[in-house]
């Protein structure tokens, strides 16, 4: 019995570590050019005091910030559905019974999900269901199959991270992205300058020995080819978030009852940014919560037609997206059960089919 046990926790153990690899080579270049930048450039080279303490004052505030930033989005638990998304042992295996009967299934989870805040459906209109972790899957969720759960508002699983950037943390990702550039750029401006030196056959900087040299040369280097790579990602991110769309949703819309709509959560560029960063513009810098709703349901745009009775009340004024415990559920019934266009043109049940796994 002990045999397979630890077998089980070595391969856990080494899955993890392979897992933590891009973590690892992250911090590796950051400690490398901590010491490349504070010893060989501020120390080493930088014989004013005037220069030198800017340079590691600012160094050092973008590193903290970034550093917080980076492990926030990495230790940042992937918020799951809610439990009462998750179907009870006796209705999944009521769900299970028959599984060639897709009709039947549909209209157990129709008549479980009747008092649910759902929003998007399947292609065929019905409702997403995850059979690995037995729930129904809330409004722009998604099963990882990294992390082997479903994740609220995921966008995707990032290596670099070692974890899903998704409603929980996507804010620290993008200040992680937005610092991690602003230190390259930092880095590279305040090195250019003995860089060219180096080569510069008028200086005596060119035919002085030194390792340092390699290092300022090599540190510039990178934090300009880290600058592009962060500068594009960065770039897409804030894309994104000013159109209120996940990464994979870009790819695939999310389906509403009345069709496919890329802009079916675009509320607005200033709405769509509060909902990631929330309304104190103040704490925006800063890797603390201050994002919107609890990522279990969204507002809509006006434009998608189940908008018209979701917006009898201003979500301006709610701290979350949609205020479960002022919220009138018939109206979420109405619009999954009563869809008199899909019943009046079409005779056939509509097929039982779950979204695509990531």
């Amino acid at each position: 019995m002990e045999a397979p046990s630890s077998k089980k926790l070595c391969c856990t153990v080494c899955v993890h570590t392979v897992k933590s690899i891009p973590v690892i080579f992250i911090l590796c270049i950051l400690a490398w050019s901590y010491y490349a930048y504070v010893y060989h450039l501020c120390l080493s080279r930088v014989t004013s005091v005037e220069m030198s303490v800017p340079y590691l004052l600012v160094y050092h505030i973008i590193l903290v910030l970034f550093l917080w930033s980076y492990f926030k989005t990495i230790f940042t638990e992937p918020s799951g559905a809610p439990p009462n998304f998750r179907l009870p042992e006796e209705v999944f295996e009521e769900f299970n019974r028959n599984p060639i009967d897709l009709s039947r299934q549909s209209a157990i989870l129709r008549d479980f999900a009747e008092n649910l805040p759902i929003m998007t459906f399947t292609n065929t209109n019905d409702i997403r269901f995850c059979d690995k972790c037995k729930i129904v899957k809330p409004d722009r969720s998604h099963h990882c199959s990294v992390c082997r759960k479903c994740v609220l508002k995921m966008d995707h699983h990032c290596p670099w991270v070692n974890n899903c950037v998704s409603y929980s943390n996507y804010k620290y990702f993008i200040l992680f992205l937005a610092y991690g550039l602003l230190m390259c750029i930092y880095v590279a401006a305040t090195t250019v300058e003995y860089v060219i030196k180096f080569w510069d056959i008028t200086t005596d900087m060119r035919i002085q020995d030194g390792s340092y040299k390699i290092h300022i040369i090599f540190l510039f280097f990178i934090a300009s080819m880290f600058s592009l790579s962060l500068f594009s990602l960065l770039a897409y991110h804030i894309y994104l978030v000013s159109k209120n769309r996940t990464t994979l949703e870009s790819f695939r819309p999310p389906k509403f009852l009345e069709g496919s709509d890329k802009n079916g959560f675009n509320l607005g560029c200033c709405r769509n940014i509060r909902e990631v960063f929330g309304k104190e513009v103040l704490l925006w810098p800063f890797p603390i919560d201050t994002c919107l709703g609890e990522g279990v349901s969204f507002p809509i745009n006006k434009t998608v037609p189940e908008a018209q009775s979701l917006l009898f009340s201003d979500v301006n004024d709610q701290k979350t997206s949609i205020d479960f415990e002022h919220y009138d559920t018939s109206l979420y019934t109405s619009i999954l059960i009563s869809d008199d266009n899909m019943s009046s043109t079409d005779t056939n049940t509509p097929k039982y089919q779950d979204l695509i796994e990531i």
